[in-house]
């Protein structure tokens, strides 16, 4: 595995896929280049909005869960993208308001803005870091100041494993990461459909910052190899212990799932 360097610049030319999702979402922070590629996106696939907020709210249920249910008191979400409503931390800090989050992102624009929003917040911190290093997050001197590796936390890998190549090895990235924590700890995953309905966008982020990689149920499912899934084990976005059932056309392409290690 040979990743590229980290980007020493932010590129507002190339359509970066941080801040096309942030456009996804109604976000502000993207440019002409992200709009344009992403509205090609929303032309092949309509409801591409409505996955994308789908999936934060599989994000906030999830941070819910493992603060609320399964105690955990902190969090290193990797590929965190754009600050937006429902932060990690806020979400996790009002279930346990001593939470402490380490956002990690390789986006220039993120990690300004990230750090400009958390300047006041001792419990949080944004650091620079590229999930195809794993060895480089789990081993960083920030993150390892500010959360714990001698008790449980979550690791949360929402929506990013689909922009790794399978010569990149998500899975090995995925047990490098949850081998570098102590039992109990958690993983939270959600990862877009090899679905025909999404096959004719990946062109579109063929010439983005990352390509976009779908993979089937069995191959998403794999990710949690040795780890015990929460019920309902690995499902929709919206089917993930939704509270109030939603009412839907059908299912949107992409699963998730949260595990804990034993």
């Amino acid at each position: 595995m040979n990743p590229e360097p980290l980007s020493p610049s932010f590129d507002p030319v190339t359509p970066n896929v941080g801040r096309m999702y942030d456009y996804y979402l109604g976000g502000k922070d993207n440019y002409a280049s992200d709009r344009e590629a992403a509205e090609r996106v929303i032309g092949v696939f309509p409801r591409t909005r409505e996955l994308a907020v789908a999936n934060r709210r599989f994000l906030r249920r999830a941070v819910e869960y493992a603060a609320g249910e399964a105690g955990i008191d902190q969090f290193l979400d990797i590929g965190s993208g754009l600050p937006t409503q429902e932060n990690v931390h806020e979400v996790a800090q009002r279930a346990v308001p001593g939470a402490r989050v380490a956002y990690v992102d390789q986006e220039p624009i993120v990690l300004s803005h990230g750090q400009a929003l958390l300047a006041t917040d001792d419990q949080t911190v944004m650091v620079a870091g590229d999930l195809r290093r794993p060895h480089e997050i789990v081993g960083d001197a920030t993150i390892r100041e500010h959360l714990d590796f001698d008790r449980p936390m979550a690791v949360l890998l929402v929506f990013v494993l689909h922009f790794i190549r399978d010569e990149e090895d998500p899975r090995g990235i995925v047990r490098t990461l949850m081998d570098a924590l102590v039992p109990g700890s958690v993983l939270v995953l959600s990862h877009a459909e090899a679905d025909r309905r999404l096959m004719p966008g990946t062109s579109v982020y063929d010439r983005a910052s990352s390509p976009a990689v779908l993979r089937s149920y069995d191959e998403i499912e794999t990710f949690f190899d040795g780890l015990d899934l929460v019920e309902p084990g690995v499902t929709r976005l919206d089917d993930w212990r939704p509270g109030t059932p939603l009412h839907r056309e059908d299912d949107l392409p992409a699963y998730c799932g949260v595990a804990h290690k034993r």
